[in-house]
């Protein structure tokens, strides 16, 4: 079969969460002898992460803009190729489409209101964001997403609560959704003696998106720093500095600030290395379709503080720290109770080894040709 996978962004240097999950679902298909062709649909960029095969062809189209390479460029390449079922990966696709199209609709966030707290909490907290290029991509969801449903074959998503979700607030049959679990890369493990620092700070992937809870966390983080003997650094990655500012000056915590280490954007290829000198990892996000950076953490052998909503628990287990996100109090608990506790802290890593292992990219790709095959 001649299957079209969209993968727009994955030549792109700086990559996020989609993006991983269709490099590693293309990159494990290539090494599966099922006798089909894969054409790879992608915009050309300077990290060629995937190259041509017997039976994976890159094809670089070149479009202005995000909406044009999707709605034009890439129905286009795929009628050109002859591509017999077309693969769209990041929660949109072409309106209109000579080719059967399965979508991969990771959640919906972008589709519930923009006025109401996160996944039914009743919290203050609002899903608004100032980033223009952010705004831009949830009307054109909003505006996409409605009209490509009807006319998937299939569609995707990455959990069982996404699944339940999706089929609840958009009247979707039960037998058009499918549940494929993301994986982690195969170089998240535990470093050996010789390699690994005794951990030392805790680790939290916070951003400017309003469900990474980056406020609540850091206050928790202030917390913590007032109650522990110990004083761990908390390590933040691609956090914006002005946005942390206004954090700090709106909730009165100056004191953090000397604590913080900011490197910036962390490449997927060094984070196994930073999970591994971690502490522990802070994954207290509001809302979550999967959570791959849970994995990635437990893969390593560093506990995980995470949320008791959304796909989290699903995701890390009943025996994992899960915390009501919305109390700074419950996170920064969590925190002192790892590092007060020297039995609890070992039975976390190893609830997380063992948990990790549940999940993996190979079953993933495994089930995506099952899918594909069951509908041509």
């Amino acid at each position: 079969m001649k299957i079209g996978i969209e993968a727009q962004r994955i030549f792109r240097k700086n990559k996020h969460g989609m993006d991983y999950v269709v490099l590693q679902e293309i990159l494990q298909l290539q090494q599966m002898q099922t006798g089909d062709e894969y054409y790879v649909f992608v915009k050309p960029g300077e990290d060629r992460c995937v190259e041509n095969s017997d039976n994976v062809h890159v094809i670089e189209l070149h479009c202005p803009s995000y909406p044009l390479w999707e709605q034009l460029a890439l129905p286009r390449a795929a009628k050109k190729y002859g591509v017999q079922l077309l693969h769209c990966t990041s929660n949109t696709a072409p309106i209109w489409c000579d080719v059967p199209l399965v979508l991969t609709l990771h959640d919906i966030i972008f589709l519930e209101p923009r006025d109401k707290g996160i996944a039914g909490h009743t919290s203050t907290f609002r899903l608004k964001n100032k980033s223009i290029y952010q705004n831009m991509g949830w009307l054109y969801r909003r505006l996409v997403v409605p009209r490509i449903l009807p006319k998937c074959r299939r569609i995707i998503t990455v959990s069982n609560f996404e699944k339940q979700n999706i089929i609840s607030k958009l009247d979707i049959d039960e037998e058009r959704m499918a549940m494929i679990y993301n994986g982690y890369n195969e170089w998240f493990r535990p470093q050996t003696a010789d390699d690994k620092r005794q951990p030392s700070y805790f680790f939290f992937l916070g951003n400017t998106d309003p469900k990474k809870n980056t406020e609540r966390t850091l206050v928790a983080y202030s917390k913590y720093l007032e109650q522990s003997q110990t004083k761990r650094r908390l390590l933040m990655a691609d956090l914006d500095r002005n946005y942390l500012n206004d954090i700090v000056s709106r909730n009165h915590i100056e004191n953090i600030l000397p604590m913080l280490d900011m490197p910036g954007y962390i490449p997927n290829s060094q984070l196994p290395k930073v999970y591994n000198e971690a502490f522990a990892f802070l994954y207290t996000s509001l809302r979550e379709s999967f959570g791959i950076p849970l994995l990635e953490a437990m893969a390593c052998g560093t506990p995980v503080v995470t949320s008791n909503t959304s796909s989290m628990p699903e995701i890390a287990g009943s025996d994992a720290i899960l915390v009501n996100p919305e109390s700074s109090d419950a996170i920064a608990q969590a925190m002192l109770h790892l590092e007060q506790d020297r039995l609890f802290y070992e039975k976390q890593r190893k609830i997380g080894l063992e948990r990790a292992q549940l999940f993996s990219w190979r079953n993933t790709a495994e089930r995506l040709n099952q899918l594909y095959h069951s509908i041509l």
